[in-house]
């Protein structure tokens, strides 16, 4: 069953992480294009490392922009335009590059837009011949998949694990082909240099990792693995950002908004973590007394993760339930549960004690 993404919670802790500058410079008001993905994981691009799924223009935006490393998601992502359309922005959504230039014909010039453009799971994708063509040959050796789960709830996708990546790689790769029609049609428009453009995406899906086929509903108990919850994030516009930057830093879906919002001037929406993380897209240093959390929380069901720069923990029943710890920098297809091992017992309590701090500050939120 497909994961609703509601469930999900991700959040950083209610931290100031960067002071606001004393000489704010005049906010640009750029046109906003935000892709928003489904069940795509950072895993399965290019610019990610993936040497067998083709994905030229995803990784063409990140060689003219800036990739985060360390980035995850939940959902919705920039379902709220509201403070950009009271800011006075024209804002619209589109699910495919046709009803993407709709939108963009019906813009006036003087007035600025923010389109978020919902790509639909590459499983609802039916891929032209071409396309299915491209990896009839291709064996996903590097990309890899694990025997199957005991606790897997879709056993039947995987007794032909090469032949579904095919599938699935195919319709990506015909989700790919809709950037460069956008491309034009911002170029057409005249607005394409004043056009910052954001891929992300909801949330990742394993594809045959740890003997799982699916998103975090894909095993029973639920999984918080990479590959569901470490997601792509690029933002380009090559008139402004550096190219071919790679920010390590951790952030998350919730920490998106906030940034776009600084960078247009518009006030972000009730509860936004603030300030953002806006000046790693321009490639600033942060002062001597600024810092950033490096921190990520999450929670499905009865599963709570924290994750920073390096480690991974998962309780379950608020550690009540089995819980699992990981060195992603070690081992980073978590095939080692470290929780219980006596060497790890610092970075076990450490992140107990964040991921209890941020439970509170979700749970006075609420």
């Amino acid at each position: 069953m497909p994961l609703n993404r509601r469930h999900f919670v991700f959040g950083a802790l209610a931290a100031p992480v960067l002071a606001a500058t004393k000489k704010r410079a005049v906010a640009e008001r750029p046109n906003i294009v935000l892709i928003v993905a489904g069940d795509l994981g950072a895993y399965m691009l290019g610019c990610y490392g993936n040497s067998e799924v083709r994905t030229p223009n995803i990784d063409r935006l990140a060689q003219t922009g800036v990739r985060f490393q360390n980035s995850f998601s939940c959902s919705p992502v920039g379902a709220d335009q509201s403070a950009f359309a009271a800011a006075g922005y024209n804002c619209g959504r589109s699910n495919s590059a046709a009803q993407a230039g709709e939108f963009l014909d019906a813009q006036a010039p003087a007035k600025p837009f923010f389109l978020t453009v919902d790509w639909p799971s590459p499983n609802a994708v039916t891929a032209p011949q071409k396309n299915v063509d491209l990896y009839a040959g291709t064996g996903f050796e590097t990309v890899g998949w694990d025997a199957p789960a005991a606790n897997g709830t879709r056993q039947e996708m995987l007794r032909d694990v090469r032949g579904n990546l095919r599938k699935f790689a195919a319709a990506l790769s015909t989700l790919d082909e809709q950037i460069p029609t956008l491309l034009a049609k911002l170029q057409q428009r005249g607005v394409r240099d004043n056009a910052l453009i954001v891929f992300t995406s909801n949330g990742g899906y394993l594809l045959g990792r740890h003997g799982l086929w699916g998103d975090a509903t894909a095993s029973d108990p639920v999984n918080l693995y990479e590959e569901v919850v470490r997601t792509p994030l690029i933002w380009t516009w090559p008139s402004r950002f550096p190219p071919q930057t790679v920010r390590n830093e951790v952030v998350n879906s919730y920490d998106l908004m906030p940034a776009l919002c600084e960078l247009a001037g518009v006030a972000p929406p009730a509860g936004s973590h603030v300030p953002s993380y806006l000046p790693f897209v321009y490639g600033r240093r942060l002062g001597k007394k600024q810092s950033w959390p490096d921190l990520a929380f999450g929670r499905i069901r009865d599963a709570e993760m924290a994750r920073d720069d390096r480690y991974k923990l998962i309780l379950r029943k608020q550690g009540k339930g089995a819980s699992e710890l990981y060195d992603e920098t070690a081992d980073p297809k978590e095939q080692t549960n470290q929780v219980d091992n006596p060497k790890f017992v610092i970075m076990r309590e450490r992140l107990t004690g964040q991921l209890k701090a941020w439970r509170g500050v979700q749970k006075a939120g609420a």
